[in-house]
Parts: structure tokens; sequence; C-alpha cells
């Protein structure tokens, strides 16, 4: 029987009181096993040199996927995935063309512009394309409507990326892109397997003075300018790429086929080509100390008994620095149904303190943080813990998008990033190292964490989306598809 709650309980307001915060002897002991010198032990090795920064695909990816997956053995977690604990994700390494791009924009009874291919890119289309004459509109902002932009080439200036995805969603053949994305591409990309030629709009990058004082001078809405593009078929070349995924078993027999995810990405940037000096990105704050803590509360919570009423996932993902990739892989292909998975908590640069915007010790905040009442629930927890837990971005949260829980989100599981410090000093930089970690403070907000989530996965009722925040909307309505798709 699929698991189908009515509607009225996803859109309750928030102003009801927080969910039910669990307490008692074998919660305090799971706690207490949270050690900052484990947490110390893990980060060392996970950001070290050996691993050359985690870039996604390379060797050091590999072998950190290897440990998460032993730590996971370790302390006894169940191995969901044909009793292993990696899906694995068939992707390719997708390589640009050198030369073949052609772009043209026609203005009616005017000049023609030719884009010279070192003021143009494909950064999203990867088989051969084709087009001729398409209608140019122009987006200054606003959300257009389907029937105003598809089939046509729809002009943007640099939006975020769950922008341009919703954009894609109103079938534009076309999206041309200026200003933020307008830099140097790197010459290959990564592209999951069964993505790769599907029918999406392509997007175009043009940068370079002439072409974009053309574009500039163009009027909002429908333009005089149709656009001509050919690009010939990247490269491809196969690759395996892993998110680890283990599972505390959740001990009630109505709840334990009910799932609450935790989550963190294990991937980072890798290595600079050359050059004098450090040249490894090491990521011990983004994202090591969220890999990290996902191993610790693993272990920690993996010691109860009985285990919490829910079942608990814990997973790592690859390729979060170029795209959400894992996450987004894993919400097409879920290893637990998503119409029965109740949220998501996915840890960020858990490990920092000295934040850009002042010391964060003894704090912790949600993205999002009024998008659904998930947060609360850990608000409690944290004055319990003697962590202050907070909304440190009001109203519509620009950080929601920029991590893991954005795909889940999407899908419509009340899913938020949780993050000590949302800036520091290091941020991709070689000098993210895990001697700058303040293992203290992190091993205080994992128990934070811990006693979040315990109580998230012992309460029946789950979290809920905020219907009166508009900011929400989009997740509202996915969660009610959600509910309603057979096989999810």
């Amino acid at each position: 029987m699929r698991f189908l709650l009515p509607l009225i309980v996803c859109c309750t307001l928030l102003a009801q009181p927080p969910l039910h915060l669990t307490q008692g002897p074998e919660v305090q002991a799971a706690l207490d096993r949270i050690s900052a010198d484990s947490l110390r032990g893990h980060l060392s090795f996970i950001a070290s040199d050996a691993l050359e920064g985690r870039n996604t695909p390379s060797r050091g990816l590999d072998i950190a996927a290897e440990y998460i997956a032993a730590q996971f053995r370790r302390a006894g977690l169940e191995a969901p995935v044909d009793g292993g604990y990696f899906q694995n994700a068939d992707f390719f390494e997708m390589s640009r063309p050198k030369e073949g791009l052609s772009v043209v924009l026609d203005r009616r009874g005017g000049e023609s512009l030719t884009v010279g291919a070192s003021d143009a890119t494909v950064v999203r289309g990867h088989s051969a394309i084709h087009l001729e004459s398409v209608p140019l509109y122009k987006l200054s902002s606003g959300d257009p409507k389907s029937e105003d932009v598809a089939g046509k080439a729809v002009l943007i200036e640099g939006r975020a990326g769950a922008f341009m995805r919703h954009l894609r969603e109103k079938k534009p053949a076309l999206i041309i892109s200026t200003g933020s994305r307008g830099g140097a591409r790197p010459a290959h990309e990564l592209a999951a397997a069964d993505q790769v030629d599907t029918p999406a709009a392509p997007v175009l990058s043009v940068r370079g003075d002439a072409a974009i004082k053309f574009l500039e001078s163009l009027p909002d809405g429908l333009t005089p300018v149709t656009v001509r593009l050919d690009s010939p078929a990247w490269g491809r070349e196969p690759v395996k790429l892993r998110n680890v995924i283990g599972v505390v078993r959740g001990s009630d027999p109505q709840l334990r086929d009910t799932y609450v995810v935790v989550t963190a990405h294990y991937d980072h940037l890798g290595m600079k080509p050359d050059g004098e000096g450090d040249r490894i990105y090491n990521g011990a704050n983004d994202d090591g100390s969220g890999t990290v803590s996902v191993i610790e509360l693993a272990g920690a919570l993996a010691s109860m008994h009985p285990h919490p009423r829910r079942s608990i996932v814990f997973m790592t993902v690859f390729g979060e620095e170029e795209g959400l990739l894992g996450s987004q892989y894993y919400s097409r292909h879920p290893v637990f149904p998503l119409s029965r998975t109740v949220a998501d908590i996915n840890l960020e640069q858990i490990g920092r303190t000295d934040d850009s915007g002042g010391p964060q010790v003894k704090s912790a905040t949600f993205t999002g943080f009024t998008y659904s009442n998930l947060p609360a629930l850990f608000a409690e927890a944290g004055k319990v813990t003697g962590v202050k837990v907070y909304d440190r971005n009001k109203g519509d949260d620009p950080y929601f998008a920029r991590s893991d829980n954005q795909a889940l989100a999407d899908a419509g599981i009340p899913s938020h990033t949780v993050a000590v410090g949302l800036e520091f000093p290091d941020y991709h930089q070689v000098g993210d190292e895990w001697q700058k970690i303040d293992y203290v403070n992190m091993a205080l907000v994992d128990r934070m964490l811990a006693l979040g989530i315990i109580s998230l996965a012992d309460d029946p009722e789950p979290p809920k989306w905020n219907q009166t925040n508009r900011s929400a909307a989009r997740y509202v309505t996915a969660w009610k598809t959600l509910q309603g798709s057979p096989g999810n």
C-alpha cells in the first residue's frame, strides 16, 4: 500500500507547536558518543593531501567513498543497494568541440551580428544543435508564461541554476545567458547517461563587448532578432560515480518503512593544474565537515537500542560542486521511495566558526528557515544541547538552492541545509584545511543534529512545507504531485 498522507497535513500552518522532542538516557548516550577527536580523525584523512581534493571523478573521490563505506560497515549500518553501500551512477565526461560553433543574430530590417567562437560557448546541450531563424525573446525579470517562450530563444542575464532549470521546463528552443555565466568554461563537463540525450533546451553563454552591447540594446519581450545556431556534438567518455548510502533501520512496525535522509557531499574541487606552492583544494569545511558529521551521526544513532522509530538513511553524494549531480541522480533513482521520505537534513560547512560575518560559536542556521517547520524542531533540540539555531537569511533565501537539499526539495520533500558558517575566508581556496576546523564546536552542533534527527524519526507526524510562504509554494505543489504519483 502506497504511503499517502492527506494533503491538508502538508499544508498546516507553522503556527502549530514544534514536532515532538525525544529525550531520555538512551538518547543522551547516543549524543555522548559524538566526539571531537573522532571527527578530527575522520577529517584529517578525508581532507588530506593524499585524496588530492576529491574531484568528480578522481581516484581521491573513489578512496573517500571506500573510507565512508568502511565507516558505515564498522558502525553496523544496513547496506541497502544489493547488499552494498554504493549506488553506482553511469555518467559521461563530455568534451566540448574545439571548433564548429556558429552563432548569428539577424535583426529584421537591419544588420546581422556574427558571434565569434571565442565569445560564445554551449554550456548545456551535448547533442548536435541546428537552429534556423528562431525568434529571440528578451527576459529581464519575472517568470515568463510558457506560451511566450516556448519554441523561442530566450535571452537572460546570468541567473541561478534553479531558475535555469525552471525556465527549461517551459520548453524554449534555446537559452542565451549573459553576465555571470559569461566567463570561460572548462573543456569537460559531466552528464548523467540517462539524461545526456534529453531534448531540454541547450544553453549558450555569450560574452564579448560587441555581442553584449548588441543584446543589451534589444527591447524586453519579443525582439526583432532571430537566431541561427550550429554546434557539433560533444565527445563522450563513460565514467562511474557513486553515492554512498547506509541505513539505521527503524524499530517501529508502522514507521520503519518511512525515511529521514541525512546527506552531505563528499566531493570537492580537486587540484590546480599547475603552479607553485599548494595546489590541492582539500575541502575540509566544504564539505569534509559535513561528510564526517554524517559518519559520526550514523555511528551514534546506530548504537541506540532500540533504534529510532523511522528508518534513517545516511548518504554522502558525489558531484555537488559540479551542479548537485549526485543528489539529483538520487532524486531520479531513489533507493527508497520518495513518497515515503519525510525529510532531508543536508550538512554543509559544519566545521569552521570563523564566518566572514563574525564568529559563529554554539550556533547554526538552516537555509530556507521558514519554508517548512523542520528547522523549528532543530531549534528546540538546540535549546537542549546549547546551540542557537536561528534564521540568518530572512525571506527568500539565496542559499537554499546552493546545496544538495535543493534536489530533494524539488521532488517535494521538506529539505534544508544546515551550516555553521555560510561564508568563510578560505571558501573554494587551497587554504580550506582540516587544521582550521573547530572540532569541539562541530561536535556540539552534531549533538544538536543528532537530537533533532532522533526526534524527527520518532515523531509519527512528518514535517510540513509552509503554505503561507510564497517561496515554498513550488515545493508544496511538488509534494502534492509526489504523493499522487504511483511508484515513487
